[in-house]
């Protein structure tokens, strides 16, 4: 669990420390204007809008299952994108980790 946890973390870190410099460099609509500077950046952005949706998918329905509710990562990822599952993914693992707490 420790190790999963510290994992996404970083992920989360490196992440969050990459869209703060493209953020100072370009602004929030900058990033997406550059999704749309040429057909090779509008299929990343058009992939990455996939993946995000079919992650979103993924988190309703692992959240209805597990008693939780989804939405605040579902707009997390419309907003911020790969933020929300990583959020999501380490609420789950504390989740996770109080549930096997409790049970002992």
């Amino acid at each position: 669990m420790q190790a999963k946890a510290f994992l996404l973390g970083a992920v989360l870190l490196v992440f969050g420390a990459i869209s703060l410099m493209a953020l100072r460099e370009v602004g929030y609509l900058g990033i997406w204007q550059s999704g749309l500077a040429n057909w090779g950046a509008f299929q990343v952005l058009v992939d990455l809008v996939i993946a995000c949706a079919l992650i979103c998918i993924w988190m309703v329905s692992d959240a209805r299952q597990r008693g939780t509710n989804p939405w605040p990562f579902v707009a997390l990822t419309l907003v911020f994108g790969a933020f929300g599952p990583l959020l999501y993914l380490l609420f789950r693992l504390r989740q996770d980790h109080s549930a096997s707490l409790s049970a002992t």
